[in-house]
């Protein structure tokens, strides 16, 4: 029975599941989205995300205590630059696993995408489209609609109004001086 026993061995010694684990956290801090199957996705997200939370303290024992399980430069400085400054006013749930309807074709295993929340374009930007959006009820939308809508049409014909005006008040002060020379021809 496996009472009590939280850790997914991932069929591997323990070092190689940390190194293992600590080349897809690196992989995954790089390149902000990796492909993998769902149990490695699952160890990797709680691997990963006590790395994430350290990194919005940027201190040297905390840079130290990611080091310790990275062993990367690149993907330190990467992580307590860019990845730190997006995610310094998230509570938790720094990571996202997408699973895929495809199977690996060698064992038939479950595969998924495991990715950094912040840093999907597509679904940050659908989640602004989203907000824009006003939640009304349809009854208020419509009165707000035709009351909107009547301010417009006086505005625009105000403004039509004033347009075939200001073409007039040309007009006329053009005729005058025309009329004076005419006049002025006649006379003389």
């Amino acid at each position: 029975m496996r009472h009590g026993k939280k850790i997914n061995h991932l069929g591997r010694t323990t070092a190689h599941r940390h190194a293992m684990l600590s080349n897809m956290a690196s992989s995954l801090i790089l390149h902000k989205r990796i492909s993998t199957t769902v149990a490695k996705a699952k160890a990797l997200r709680k691997y990963i995300e006590p790395m994430l939370t350290k990194s919005k303290d940027d201190t040297t024992h905390s840079r130290r205590m990611v080091f310790a399980a990275l062993q990367d430069k690149e993907s330190i400085k990467e992580l307590f630059g860019t990845i730190a400054g997006k995610i310094a006013t998230r509570p938790g749930g720094y990571t996202r696993i997408l699973k895929l309807s495809d199977t690996r074709l060698g064992d038939n295993a479950e595969m998924c995408i495991i990715e950094l929340v912040d840093f999907n374009e597509t679904l940050l930007e659908a989640k602004s489209a989203a907000a824009e959006k006003s939640t009304t009820t349809r009854r208020s939308r419509s009165r707000g609609g035709k009351k909107a809508t009547t301010d417009e049409a006086a505005t625009s014909a105000t403004e039509v109004k004033a347009e075939a005006a200001a073409p007039a008040v040309a007009k006329e002060e053009t005729s005058a001086p025309a009329e004076e020379t005419k006049a002025d021809e006649a006379g003389a």
